[in-house]
Order: structure tokens, then C-alpha cells, then sequence
């Protein structure tokens, strides 16, 4: 099964996606600061995140760095406010997968999900 992680402080995000894509079939949990999400990475290393740039405490693009160190297979995909365009050039240089920006429509996150699981079973299949 496709473990999703998802990381925003605003709770309200967090829920509604959870419920989402739980709704799906995935397995998801879903944290609310960067330090909750690195310990998830490391004790349950989720297939896919999604990561809010802009949290309180540690900033989404140090989470992404910190993750990739961890394990550069783990597709991260950055939600933002706003297309700030060095703030997202930063973040692909970090390795992120994928970016959307607020507000985004669910059912796009469900494409974008289904892509980024596509690459992950081509990868793990070879």
C-alpha cells in the first residue's frame, strides 16, 4: 500500500487531505510541524508527502532537505501560497518532486498523487 505523509500547520488542510485520500484507499497520516514530519520519515518512510513550505518552527524547504538525506526515493510534492519563483527554484534544487500552489482543487492532488505512484512502482519494478 502507498503510505502518504502530509505536512501543513494549519490542522484544517491536514484533516481534509487525510480524509481524502484516506477515502482512496491510501494510507495516510498527516502532521502539523516539520519536526513531527521528520520523525515520521525516519520511523515509517512514507512513499509520497506533501509539505508546506511556509510552517512555523522549521521550514518546509528544511524539511525537504532533511528528507532527501534521509531517502531520495521518497517523492515530495510542496504546497505554497504563492508562486514565489526563487522560493520554488530553491525547492527543486532540494529535490522536490512536484509543487502546487494554494488554494488547490483535491481532485488535482488525487492526479498528481497518481502520477508520482506511476513513477514509484516504475522505479521499484525497474
Amino acid at each position: 500500500m502507498i503510505k502518504l505523509l502530509i505536512v501543513d500547520d494549519e490542522k484544517g488542510i491536514t484533516d481534509s487531505l487525510k480524509d481524502f485520500f484516506v477515502h482512496r484507499g491510501f494510507s495516510v497520516k498527516a502532521v502539523n510541524s516539520g519536526e513531527d514530519a521528520l520523525t515520521v520519515v525516519k520511523d515509517d518512510r512514507p512513499d509520497i508527502i506533501f509539505l508546506d513550505i511556509r510552517m512555523r518552527g522549521i521550514s518546509g524547504l528544511d524539511v525537504l532537505e532533511k528528507v532527501k538525506k534521509i531517502d531520495k526515493s521518497i517523492k515530495v510534492i510542496m504546497l505554497t501560497i504563492h508562486e514565489e519563483k526563487e522560493v520554488i527554484n530553491k525547492a527543486k534544487e532540494l529535490g522536490a518532486d512536484e509543487y502546487i500552489i494554494k488554494p488547490f482543487r483535491v481532485d488535482y492532488l488525487e492526479e498528481v498523487v497518481i502520477k508520482k505512484v506511476q513513477e514509484l512502482l516504475k522505479e521499484r519494478n525497474g
